[in-house]
């Protein structure tokens, strides 16, 4: 599992990747009120934008 400064993680198991936050950053956000996430079969690069919370 990687981590990042942003309270975001990341795991790749066999042919997924599964994306959360961390308990402090759920802790931080409140209530989740907007979620927009990127199509699945898009191909991404580092840096590029995975979801919005």
């Amino acid at each position: 599992m990687r981590y990042t400064k942003e309270h975001d993680w990341l795991r790749v198991d066999g042919n997924g990747v599964f994306l959360g936050i961390t308990e402090f950053a759920t802790e931080q956000l409140g209530d989740v009120v907007f979620l927009e996430l990127t199509e699945p079969g898009t191909l991404l690069t580092r840096g590029d934008k995975i979801v919005e919370i």
